[in-house]
């Protein structure tokens, strides 16, 4: 009898055990079926690289087959914005999905500072982590370089790459460091070797693509080009009949194209969603009294740092086959803090609920099954809306000044708001406010009323007075130090 009930314990647990394997195999099935059924993310951030600098964009010298190749397999936007005219803002708008006064980070940092991305902003890569997602940023990070606002501490599995732009570079008066090349928080090369980047960011980024073609991931190619001083690598320099602008935009194209035959070469090409685009206009530099640059806006004007189209309108192309269209033009507005919400939805995860998020989910408009959903954009530049655009209009309410050598300076405010209509006037040349006053009205009252409904996380003080509190007075040369704008 004893041995009978022993029998029917080691069969009950036999059966409860054969139970849980089987449960644990479908939940296991489900798991790997979703994990597959996740797209892979790739975004391809140029450093300054204007509206109309790829040939698909109308360049009539530099030669971009790879992404012009891109853009005829996927879906072109003709009305996309970053979130600010600058580096550090432009950035944690993309990751955030918010425009950056929301968190402060509304100029470009720079080396010594103590300050750097909150801690409380949640940022795409940690978004997508929590979801499944092994995320790695290759290139600029340009959000803080101390430890705590460093790339690992915001998502990020992974960092090969540059804290900050090339031309921040030793300033031994306030013990700026060389520019320096990090592996995750490791510093291993100073200085870092400034013409081989887009080479080594690109075989990083093959690298990754192999390493992780089996799960799902966020791949964040953030390169350091055609930011200034320009330095094409030798196999590059001397290619481009447009000097070396032409060159280091000629080896982004060649970059480009390797990432994507990387796709295709680990069977992930129709299971990634890859974005090409730019944090902002091209830089400026003065001449005659006026504002130049090498890079080209197309029919826009103005550069990096302002807030006209050419400063803010980027180049922006998605491609992944299968899931959108191939060689389609899209109007309409749209944001580089719109790579949020659509690569979070996309993914299957919620965005952020406890916050404003100010991106769209921009997948329905590039599938054309929507117009854009947004109804506006505001121009920020540091902690003030230079100009609103709602539809067809835009209005300009500030505007920096150009000094006597023709370079960017004193924020103004005009006395006389100027408004334009971009669908018939893109260049901003003939202004209408005279003959549209409810419009010019409306579109300031909205500006006023959305600027005043945020209270920012940080206020970030003048670069001048964040660099010198970032300082010991040992840091301190006896010579006061003057630091670039």
């Amino acid at each position: 009898m004893f041995l009978g009930q022993v029998i029917k314990v080691a069969m009950v647990s036999l059966l409860l055990l054969s139970l849980r394997l089987s449960l644990l195999g479908v939940f296991s099935t489900v798991l790997i079926g979703a994990t597959l059924h996740q797209p892979n993310f790739v975004v391809i951030l140029a450093d300054d690289l204007g509206y109309g600098d790829l040939g698909v964009y109308g360049h009539p010298e530099i030669h971009t087959p790879e992404i012009d190749r891109m853009a005829s397999e996927g879906v072109r936007l003709t009305e996309a914005y970053s979130p600010a005219p600058t580096c550090t803002p432009s950035r944690a708008g993309l990751l955030t999905g918010r425009y950056p006064y929301r968190s402060g980070l509304v100029r470009a940092l720079l080396p010594k500072e103590k300050w750097g991305i909150p801690s409380s902003e949640i940022t795409l890569a940690e978004s997508l982590k929590k979801n499944g997602y092994v995320t790695g940023l290759i290139g600029k990070w340009h959000l803080g370089g101390r430890k705590p606002f460093r790339p690992g501490r915001h998502g990020f599995d992974s960092f090969f790459g540059l804290l900050y732009s090339n031309d921040m570079t030793l300033l031994p008066l306030v013990k700026w460091p060389r520019l320096e090349l990090f592996r995750d928080n490791k510093r291993i090369e100073s200085p870092a070797k400034v013409k081989t980047l887009t080479r080594r960011y690109t075989e990083e980024a093959v690298q990754y693509i192999e390493k992780n073609h089996n799960r799902p991931f966020f791949l964040f190619l953030s390169h350091t080009m055609p930011h200034r001083p320009l330095r094409p690598s030798d196999e590059f320099r001397g290619r481009s009949s447009f000097g070396y602008y032409g060159d280091v935009v000629q080896e982004l194209d060649w970059s480009t194209g390797l990432v994507l035959q990387a796709l295709k070469d680990n069977g992930l090409d129709e299971r990634t969603l890859v974005i090409f685009t730019s944090d902002n206009g091209p830089w400026g530099r003065s001449g005659d009294g006026k504002l130049q640059t090498r890079g080209m806006t197309g029919p826009f004007q103005g550069v990096k740092g302002t807030t006209w189209e050419g400063g803010m309108r980027v180049p922006f192309i998605a491609r992944m086959p299968g899931r959108l269209p191939s060689g389609v033009v899209r109007r309409g507005m749209a944001s580089l803090m719109d790579l949020f919400p659509t690569f979070i939805e996309e993914s299957g995860g919620a965005v952020p609920g406890d916050r404003s998020i100010d991106g769209k989910n921009i997948m329905p408009m590039m599938l054309g099954h929507e117009e854009s959903p947004h109804s506006e954009f505001y121009y920020y530049f540091r902690k003030k809306i230079f100009a609103i655009r709602s539809g067809q209009w835009k209005l300009h309410l500030f505007r920096r000044k150009l000094n006597s050598k023709g370079r960017l300076g004193d924020v103004v405010r005009l006395q006389s708001p100027e408004l334009y209509d971009l669908l018939r006037d893109p260049g901003e040349e003939n202004d209408l406010a005279s003959g549209n006053a409810k419009v010019v009205q409306n579109l300031t009252v909205r500006s006023e009323v959305f600027h005043a409904s945020i209270a920012p996380t940080l206020n970030l003080p003048s670069p001048s007075r964040s660099v010198l509190s970032g300082l010991t007075t040992v840091d301190i040369a006896k010579k006061k130090p003057r630091l670039r704008p």
